[in-house]
């Protein structure tokens, strides 16, 4: 067993050993090759080192940039995140002529996409993607990546919707009407076109017959009527709530 155990050993030490490539003659065009065939190998770990050498190395070279992007690229795909967006973020700042200044403004946003938590904690990183897909879309309208990065705005924008209103709700159900309409009223007029605007603008003009505020929730039910035509479960419930609190002279053919 001891000799078994031996073999294996130097077998893996020779291995190992094997691995070592000896980078002190490279040129920066081949030392970069030999960094990005470890990127392509996923070996991230290693390819990190590799490209913050290069970068050490060659600070005037013409891989210097080609260094930075897949040195973010690589700590993205080791899921270091917050490192991942600083390097993208210092490339389009330190190399505005880069090619890769395009893609690096897309994987900074994505990068804080993916830092974005659930609704019920803290936006920052939320509110950071959606401000950089917006900056992506402005500058490079073009970019097959368009699409994606509005889709990405969409979503995001539904997390921040669902924060809002889940506050909204949290404060009727303590009682504070008054807060609860500021933060429906943030849902209704800042996303607008989330799935959640309708559902606030119900919340808030509830919220005014609980506060016997008749006119402020007769406004809100003739802006559901018209902005809402075809949500069918809210409808129903605004049209109960209008048959129940209000007189039908009040809405004519609606009622």
């Amino acid at each position: 067993m001891r000799k078994i155990f031996l073999f294996i050993l130097i077998g893996f030490l020779i291995s190992s050993c094997s691995k070592k490539v000896d980078t002190a003659l490279f040129t920066p065009e081949e030392y970069f090759n030999y960094a990005k065939s470890l990127y392509d190998d996923e070996d991230y770990v290693d390819a990190i080192s590799e490209f913050q050498a290069i970068m050490l190395k060659y600070p005037g070279s013409a891989v210097n940039d080609d260094a930075q992007f897949y040195l973010g690229m690589s700590y993205y795909n080791e899921e270091q995140y917050i490192l991942a967006a600083y390097e993208f973020s210092k490339l389009i700042r330190e190399i505005p002529g880069s090619p890769f200044v395009s893609e690096a403004q897309f994987m900074l946003a994505d990068s804080y996409y993916q830092l974005s938590p659930d609704y019920r904690l803290d936006q920052a990183y939320t509110e950071k993607a959606i401000k950089e897909f917006q900056a992506y879309i402005d500058f490079f309208p073009t970019s097959p990546k368009v699409k994606e990065a509005e889709t990405k705005i969409d979503e995001l924008h539904e997390k921040l919707a669902h924060k809002e209103f889940s506050i909204a709700e949290l404060y009727v159900k303590m009682d504070y009407y008054y807060a609860a309409i500021e933060y429906y009223t943030e849902v209704i007029d800042k996303y607008y076109d989330t799935e959640y605007a309708p559902q606030a603008l119900v919340g808030r003009m509830k919220t005014y017959l609980r506060l016997r505020d008749l006119e402020n929730a007769k406004k809100d039910i003739r802006t559901f009527l018209n902005r809402y035509p075809d949500r069918k479960e809210e409808l129903k419930e605004v049209k109960d709530l209008m048959k129940k609190k209000f007189p039908k002279e009040d809405f004519n053919e609606n009622y």
